[in-house]
């Protein structure tokens, strides 16, 4: 009956009526006010009743009345009558009629029986109640109700505290509950906008509708509560427990994920509360280890608490289970510590429960595809699925080892279980007690391992992970972990993830299948696959099987139990298949081998499987976590069935198998069968192994291919149990069926299986043939089996099989004449090479795979065997060469090489060796032509070799192994010339040389990028090494004649030129190579490296004592550099060095000794540009400056600077007796300068001062070097030719390349200037002092006897003509300097002052100069050199930069001006004269640009200039002249232009300043003190000379000196009486008694001139009256 049916509604107002009555009756003595209220209750509810058609909904109207009674009656506190209202209320709330009002005062009312302790369960019962069965209680009232209930759940009472967490989780869950009805009420209203994402105000849930805010808040203080913060929502909450709070939420969670999912503010207390609270809670977890005691860590770490522990993994199963696609990042946070938790270091019960949780995991195989999609497919991301099964793997690997070692962790779980209880749980679990090893009946299921036993319990059904330590929920302490538990949960979750997986993937690739088929038959229905799908299993597979094989493999080494063994061996064989189906062909192998290797006896020596065993182990270390793979233990505890005769050769005589390697045995045919499909390469791997245990069991082919039990007589060591023996007929039968199935395998699988066999059969007969046993017939009698059932398609298997067949029929043949190869008699040799050749001429082009036989007895010669043998053997290669190289297979053109190199080494017969080098320049010839064909034929062979040997897990076995197969062909050939190379005899390593780098050069372009890489560092470079040592310690005895008569040419007569020579052909033909293939040489990755050892190689070549050397490695410095253009082939001058490409100079520099390259006709360039499209790698148009790459320039120019300094460093020691060691020649040294202008152009941007004043030392260095005397008439001009060796040329041009660069470069390059202009002056001292070379003695150029140069005596030592040299670089400084005075550097660095300096001494030195050219270009220097720098000296007057110049100058006009060395004899007048000109000029350019600008000049130096003119104005008398020349002779034009200097200079007009006046003052002066000192000495000579006249140049002067006076008196008159001073006024008047004496001369020129000066004095007889008091100046 509905609660609103007519009778309900009457029986309720009867109920009403009735207990109001009784609570009447109650109240009536001891609480009246309630008594009243009842009554009017009654009226009341009447008064509805009888008034309203719709009674319930007006009584909830009115319930805030109708219930006010019973809260009053609760009011008192009487048991009884609390209880009657109590139960009244509950009727009410039961038929609805509560109001929200009334539904408040209710609650407020049950609170405050809460706080008196009163009818605690009737409280809960009556919140359930109210709570159930409407939905108008929200918001602060359900939470004050929520709460009452929380605080009933901690009182003492224990029925209470129960019924109270019931209550409280029902209230929950009708909390949410009543939140998803609502979403279902509003589904089909459009909600408003959702909030935005990120809503990080706890408490603006606005947006939310009622029921859902209520949810919300409820579960945000479940977060608080856990967290142990206060909540907000939940007032008045006085207790909590973390571990119900965690119940709580997990129920929420796990019962409601849609909300989460659906409302954004929910997913945002999720990711916001709910995450970091786990993460938080676990951290106890994470630190602790066991086993770690607090004192050694400073602070205790919090010790795991299992409950939390135990319900965190609750919680965190669900979020990953429901909220994975929410939770990315987090769910990666967890599930990484999931993984640490497996830990051995963490305790038992943690490891248990944590492996129970990943348990859980491993049954949701999407949960896990998923994982793999999210984390292992990113970058960057941790490989977590990966991570998980590397964990389970190494958590079962722990438990064997751990338990092995005695770790104290595992005391507690002892073998047995602790005491009792463990006992107890062995015997419920595996139906044995504790001593069950001993029992012999039934034997509990158990992994035995190196004496750890641990077993094996039944823990879940097979796909559900039923977990027991997760659920404990009533334990507070950690519960004990029975031994063997943690291993069998582990065990079932590694085979329910691998069931998992495999039908996930089997399963859509079986749908991908059907839509093929449908997509097929309806082609345009296009149903889209899921794009990615592969790629995710490939990732799956290639991230899990790593951890699975190591942890299968493991467990079924130690499985004891049939039924666990089966468990493994399936999962092995149905990854495998996966694998195979993917196409992933390293993990599939891995698991074939896996179950080979258990289906064999322990440690049986099979190749195929221990080789791919060695390649796993490097997968393993890839994967990155330390997953081993530990080798199997010895098979104690398993039942022996059969003892044979091993196939191949073992350390003991007979093996064991044991059931469980015939279980093995039936897994492996039940894999081939099933999957032979996805087999391909693994068929080796499988029948390789059947083969060998069936050769154990002792089954034997027979008609048809059919295995048969051999016959007893097969000797007494096969020893089979009757179990076996009934086994045998069944594995025979399914072998037979398996190669019958063949006939469903597709053309590609079939394929593979017959190549399989074939091999197997090829092996089966070498080692029976090693080891004279019987051969096993396996593979042959499974051939016929298969081919009788592929008669259908016999074209597959038609060409390998009987080509296999063949070749072992011709094998057989061949194989015994090649033995006879070690036989030392030569007549059998001799007969055995004979029938060599008759092969090769009748049966030559049908030999196939008998050519490597054939080729070994051709090349089996030894240098003791005689000529003749030699020669015959030598023919028979010839003819391979010119007529069976095309027939040969590809494979063998390898072993020609090595045959026809083996010919060049041999030393009986020269001819023989140089003609093997011709061949082999033909053979190159023929793979050049054959090229592309060659290629297709080896790669073909190479994919076979390389299945094979992937089979047999062994690594592929050829030289040169990772470069393409025609690239080893090459390889091969440049390591056989490479080896003749560095013969002993000359003639072979010269002609070796030309055809290797003829060879490179020609068909260099075939090879491919990498192969290069091997060329440059395994063949050229190792070859330039072994040239380098062998020349270096090479014999210098003279060898006397080259055997017989033959005679030495002096320039080879000993050994160690004779390797000179080829030295300089390998070095320039390694520079070679490495200038042409340029481009192509620097896209591999080491090229510096490489450019840096070939720098070292040169270096060390032009630092050696062989002058052809030196040269020569410059040269291919100069090559790779592309200084030069090297010369085209087709041009080649006859020059053996231009020929090999050395670069064409300013001066070609002839190279001595012989030498020819091998010239090649044009027709094999034209062949090359056919075949590669392109010419010889000429550069592309516009990319001269590939070597752009700066690294490269700056090791080129430390290279050229170490050889720069090692070979111009003076030798030490010495006193000049000793010849030097050695002297670089002046070809060398100019070819080393003319390198650097070249190499600066790359580097100059990083040039620094350092680099600069290196340089500076290598270029002082190689001028100062002298010339032996018999070469010099080849390198000197004669003495009088003023011209410059080359060298002296290439020095000038070095210094302008630099100094040009610096003009047009950043400022900061212009500070090297200073040091420049240091350089070029250095060389300017040269013209005066010629450099030392050490102690050396040297003859000037002059004296040196070249007429007499005599054979074999020490050749004396010429130094240079550095005269042209020194003022080359003169001009070169004045020519600078002008362009650069006003630069910064120069003035600061002083380089003016440097210049006089340097120029002091060519100055001074005058008629001294070893050439007189050099004085007068020092003084026209000098005076260019000034009117640029006075100027600016000027200009930077007050910076007193120039204070230290002044001195100087006022010296080298000194010097010079007044030199103290006579001129020779022999000047002519007019040679004089034109010397007095330049003095007259020095004196001009002090009266232009020195005196007008005094007053910026120290006073000094005018003082200084002031002297010098006083003296210069002074004639000299020299007595060594005669009268007719002592006109010219006394210099009177240069006196002259002093005096009028000092005379210009004598006062001034326009004084503006005091300062200005000082320079007029004090040249007056000096003249009038030199005025006075003429007039004297001419009155004292006329006195003296009587009547004799005085020589004409005196009167002269006299008259000028008079003339001057007047002149000055003129001047004075017309000057401002205040310019003039006081002691001027003084100097003019003393000068009137003088005059006044020279009255009586008789001359009278001198007397006209004496009235005119005398005139001017009658103006100054007084001295004018001075209106401005004069100062001193």
């Amino acid at each position: 009956m509905s609660t609103s049916s007519p009778e309900a509604v009457k029986k309720l107002l009867e109920n009403m009526q009735t207990d109001l009555r009784s609570l009447s009756m109650e109240c009536k003595k001891k609480f009246p006010p309630v008594k009243e209220a009842a009554e009017s209750g009654i009226v009341k509810i009447k008064t509805i009743a009888a008034r309203n058609s719709d009674i319930l909904a007006t009584l909830k109207e009115n319930s805030s009345e109708v219930v006010q009674p019973f809260l009053m009656g609760c009011g008192t506190k009487e048991p009884k009558i609390t209880q009657l209202c109590l139960a009244a209320i509950q009727r009410l709330m039961s038929h609805e009629v509560v109001s929200e009002a009334a539904a408040g005062n209710i609650i407020n009312m049950l609170w405050q029986l809460m706080e008196n302790g009163l009818e605690e369960l009737k409280l809960l019962q009556t919140v359930l109640v109210l709570l159930t069965t409407n939905t108008v209680v929200h918001d602060q009232v359900l939470s004050k109700a929520i709460v009452l209930c929380f605080r009933l759940h901690f009182t003492k009472d224990n029925i209470t505290n129960n019924t109270a967490a019931a209550t409280v989780r029902q209230v929950v869950t009708v909390v949410f509950e009543r939140m998803v009805a609502e979403d279902e009420r509003f589904k089909d209203i459009v909600d408003q906008p959702p909030p935005v994402q990120g809503n990080t105000n706890r408490r603006s849930v606005s947006t939310l509708r009622p029921s859902a805010k209520d949810a919300y808040m409820l579960f945000q203080d479940l977060c608080q509560l856990v967290n142990a913060d206060a909540p907000y929502w939940l007032v008045g909450m006085t207790e909590m427990t973390r571990t119900f709070g965690l119940e709580l939420l997990e129920s929420v969670l796990n019962d409601f994920p849609r909300v989460f999912l659906q409302h954004q503010e929910f997913s945002f207390l999720l990711k916001e509360r709910v995450c970091p609270l786990v993460i938080k809670l676990f951290s106890p977890n994470i630190k602790f280890r066991q086993g770690n005691s607090s004192a050694a860590s400073p602070a205790p770490v919090e010790k795991p608490y299992f409950p939390i522990c135990m319900r965190l993994l609750r919680v965190v199963s669900v979020l990953i289970k429901h909220f994975y696609s929410l939770l990315v990042t987090e769910c990666e946070i967890f599930l990484s510590l999931l993984v640490k938790f497996l830990d051995g270091e963490k305790p038992q019960w943690l490891r248990a429960v944590a492996v129970e949780s990943v348990h859980r995991l491993c049954v949701q195989p999407h949960l896990l595809r998923s994982f793999c999609l999210s984390y292992d497919m990113k970058q960057h991301s941790t490989k977590v699925f990966r991570d998980i099964v590397n964990a389970l793997g190494s958590f079962i690997q722990s438990l064997f080892i751990v338990l092995n070692t005695g770790n104290p962790a595992a005391t507690n779980t002892s073998t047995g279980g602790s005491g009792a209880q463990g006992a107890a749980q062995g015997a419920a679990q595996g139906g044995l007690g504790a001593g069950g090893q001993g029992g012999s009946l039934t034997t509990q299921a158990a992994f035995e391992y190196r004496g750890t036993w641990i077993p094996l319990m039944t823990v879940s059904v097979q796909g559900s992970a039923k977990a027991t330590y997760l659920e404990m929920l009533d334990k507070v302490e950690p519960p004990s972990i029975p031994e063997g538990y943690a291993m069998s949960v582990a065990f079932s979750a590694l085979l329910d993830l691998v069931r998992g997986i495999t039908s996930m993937i089997e399963r859509a690739l079986a749908k991908e299948e059907e839509e093929a088929v449908r997509r097929e038959a309806n082609p345009d229905q296009n149903t889209q696959l899921e794009p990615g799908a592969h790629l995710v299993w490939e990732e799956m597979v290639s991230a899990c099987w790593c951890g699975l094989l190591a942890a299968l493999s493991l467990l079924l080494d130690a499985s004891t139990d049939e039924t666990a063994t089966e468990s493994i061996l399936k999962a092995e064989l149905n990854v495998a298949a996966l694998c195979g189906r993917l196409g992933l062909v390293t993990p599939r192998d891995a698991f074939i081998t896996a179950i080979c290797k258990a289906s064999l006896p322990p440690h049986y020596a099979l190749t195929v499987l221990s080789s791919n065993t060695a390649n796993l182990n490097k997968a393993y270390s890839i994967q990155g976590q330390s997953v081993q793979i530990i080798s199997s233990s010895s098979e104690s505890h398993q039942q022996v069935v059969a003892v044979g005769q091993p196939l191949s050769v073992q350390p003991q005589g007979t093996v064991v198998l044991t059931a469980k390697n015939i279980q093995c045995m039936r897994t492996l045919l039940n894999l081939a069968h099933c999957h032979g499909v996805v087999l391909g390469t693994s068929w080796q791997l499988v029948l390789a192994t059947l083969q060998h245990l069936v050769w154990i069991l002792g089954l034997k082919p027979g008609v048809g291919g059919a295995l048969k039990p051999g016959r007893a007589v097969e000797g007494p060591s096969t020893v089979l149990t009757t179990a076996v023996m009934t086994d045998l007929p069944v594995i025979s039968n399914i072998l037979s069926r398996l190669f019958e199935s063949s006939q469903y395998l597709d053309d590609v699988s079939l394929h593979h299986l017959i190549n399989a066999l074939c091999s197997l059969s090829l092996e089966a007969v070498e080692m029976a043939y090693g080891n004279n046993k019987e051969p096993s017939l396996f593979a042959v009698a499974k051939l016929l089996e298969t081919g009788l059932v592929n008669m259908d398609r016999i074209e597959i298997l038609w060409r390998p099989l009987t080509g296999h067949l063949l070749e072992r029929l011709q094998l057989l043949l061949l194989n015994p004449l090649k033995e006879l190869s070690n036989v030392l008699h030569a007549d059998i040799r001799q007969k055995q090479l004979e029938s060599v050749l008759q092969i090769l001429q009748s049966q030559g082009d049908s030999l196939g795979p008998g050519w490597p036989l054939v080729l070994g007895v051709i090349g089996a010669i030894r240098n003791d065997q005689g000529e003749s043998l030699i020669r015959t053997a030598f023919q028979c290669l010839q003819l391979v060469v010119t007529d069976f190289l095309p027939t040969m297979p590809c494979a063998g053109l390898q072993i020609v090489v090595d045959v026809a190199g083996s010919f060049g080494l041999q030393n009986q017969e020269l001819n023989i060796s140089l003609t093997s080098i011709g061949l082999l320049w033909n053979i190159s010839d023929y793979f050049f032509q054959r090229g592309e064909a060659i290629t297709q034929e080896l790669e073909r062979e190479e994919a076979a070799l390389q299945k094979q040997a992937q089979e047999k897990g062994e690594p592929l076995n050829r030289p040169f192994h990772p470069a393409p197969p025609f690239d080893c062909l090459w390889l091969c050939l440049y390591a056989k010339l490479g080896q003749l190379c560095v013969d002993p005899r000359p003639a072979v390593r010269k002609s070796a040389g030309q055809t290797m780098f003829s060879t490179i050069a020609a068909h260099g372009t075939l090879l491919q990028q990498p192969t290069w890489h091997i060329v440059v560092w395994k063949v050229l470079f190792h070859l330039l090494d072994c040239v380098r040592k062998s020349s270096t310690t090479a014999d210098k005895e003279k060898i006397e004649s080259g055997g017989g008569n033959i005679l030495i040419h002096h320039s080879r007569d000993t050994a160690e030129k004779q390797w000179a020579e080829t030295w300089v052909l390998t070095l320039a033909g390694v520079a070679r190579i490495f200038n042409t293939r340029r481009y192509l040489l620097q896209q591999l990755g080491d090229y510096f490296k490489a450019w840096e050892v070939l720098l070292d190689h040169i270096q060390s070549a032009a630092l050696s004592k062989n002058s052809e050397v030196s040269l020569a490695a410059l040269k291919s410095f100069q090559e790779i550099l592309q200084i030069a253009t090297p010369v085209k082939d087709s041009a080649m001058p006859n020059d053996a060095l231009a020929a090999m490409g050395a670069p064409v100079l300013i001066d070609p520099l002839s190279a001595p000794g012989p030498g020819r390259p091998l010239l090649r006709s044009d027709s094999m360039l034209e062949r090359l540009t056919s075949y590669n499209c392109a010419e010889l790698q000429a550069p592309p148009p516009g990319e001269e400056s590939a070597l752009e790459d700066a690294a490269l320039w700056w090791s080129a120019w430390n290279t050229w600077y170490r050889t720069g300094t090692d070979s111009t460093r003076p030798p030490s020691g010495g006193t000049g007796t000793d010849r030097p060691s050695f002297v670089p020649s002046q070809p060398f040294l100019t070819a080393l300068v003319q390198i650097f202008p070249a190499l600066y152009q790359h580097i100059k941007t990083g040039f620094s001062m350092e680099d600069l004043r290196k340089l500076g030392v290598i270029l002082h260095g190689a001028v100062s070097i002298p010339i032996s005397s018999d070469a010099s008439p080849f390198i000197l001009p004669s003495y009088t030719e003023a011209v410059l060796t080359s060298l002296q040329e290439a020095v000038l041009t070095a210094l302008d390349v630099l100094q040009k660069a610096i003009c047009v470069g950043p400022e900061n390059l212009q500070v090297m200037y200073p040091a420049i202009f240091e350089q070029l002056l250095l060389f300017v001292e040269f013209s005066c002092k010629p450099p030392q070379y050490g102690k050396m003695e040297t003859k000037h150029v002059a004296n040196a006897k070249y007429n007499q140069i005599q054979l074999f005596t020490p050749a004396e030592w010429v130094a240079l003509n550095y005269v042209p040299f020194a003022e080359r670089s003169l001009e070169v400084v004045v020519d600078l300097y002008h362009k650069t005075a006003c630069h910064k550097a120069v003035i600061n660095e002083k380089v003016l002052q440097n210049i006089i300096k340097t120029l002091r001494m060519p100055l001074g030195l005058k008629y001294g100069c070893p050439s007189e050219s050099t004085w007068k270009l020092a003084v026209s220097s000098l005076l260019k050199v000034l009117s640029t720098g006075l100027p600016v000296a000027r200009q930077h007057a007050s910076s007193r930069k120039f204070d230290t110049m002044w001195p100087e100058l006022a010296n080298a006009f000194k010097d010079f001006l007044f030199t103290k060395s006579t001129p020779p004899d022999n000047v002519s007048i007019q040679e004089f004269q034109k010397n007095e000109a330049i003095d007259v000029e020095v004196v001009q350019l002090i009266s232009t640009e020195i005196l007008p600008f005094a007053i910026f000049i120290p006073k000094d130096f005018v003082g200084q200039i002031m002297a010098m003119l006083n003296k210069g104005s002074i004639h000299s008398q020299s007595s060594s002249f005669t009268e007719a020349e002592v006109d010219v002779r006394m210099r009177e034009e240069f006196s002259k232009v002093c005096f009028e200097t000092l005379l210009q200079f004598s006062f001034s007009n326009k004084v503006s300043t005091p300062q200005e006046g000082y320079i007029s003052r004090m040249a007056l002066s000096v003249l009038l003190k030199r005025s006075q000192d003429v007039l004297r000495r001419y009155v004292d000579d006329e006195r003296l000379s009587g009547r004799c006249p005085l020589p004409r140049q005196q009167v002269t002067e006299i008259i000028f000196v008079l003339k001057a006076i007047s002149t000055l008196m003129d001047s004075l008159k017309k000057t401002q009486p205040e310019n003039v001073d006081g002691t001027t006024w003084a100097q003019v008047i003393a000068l009137y008694p003088t005059l006044v004496e020279c009255i009586t001369c008789s001359s009278s020129e001198v007397s006209s001139a004496l009235k005119e000066a005398m005139g001017p004095f009658k103006d100054f007889m007084q001295p004018p009256v001075s209106r401005v008091p004069n100062g001193e100046s």
